[in-house]
């Protein structure tokens, strides 16, 4: 098991744990100050986005922990890489135009990949 998957694979699946719960439990106003774009998306889109993210980071981590249905976590670092693709297209069509975090994110994302196809 490669370190360096661990480290970064922990520290994106510790991003997207506090990122996806934060929209399961937050309101729409609390969200806003963080996350501009709220207001465009319907709040049950932004609910299941924040469930996609928890269940994500959970796949990048427990199939490599348990050695079961390990092509899963090549799967979830890619399926992060095409959630922030949308982010960037969600965020290039409103009023923010603040990608870089969302492009970090997918370089990250990608790398996590490239690391998760050598377990």
């Amino acid at each position: 098991m490669s370190i360096a998957y661990w480290i970064i694979a922990g520290l994106l699946a510790l991003f997207y744990v506090y990122s996806g719960l934060m929209k399961v439990a937050r309101s729409r106003d609390q969200l806003r100050p963080m996350m501009a774009w709220v207001d465009r998306i319907p709040l049950p889109v932004v609910r299941a986005l924040g469930v996609v993210e928890v269940l994500g980071a959970i796949g990048l981590l427990l199939p490599p922990l348990t050695g079961i249905a390990s092509w899963l976590a090549p799967a979830a670092a890619m399926g992060f890489v095409l959630l922030q693709i949308g982010a960037v297209a969600v965020h290039l069509t409103g009023e923010d135009r603040q990608i870089t975090l969302n492009v970090g994110l997918i370089a990250t994302a990608a790398v996590t990949f490239w690391l998760a196809t050598g377990l």
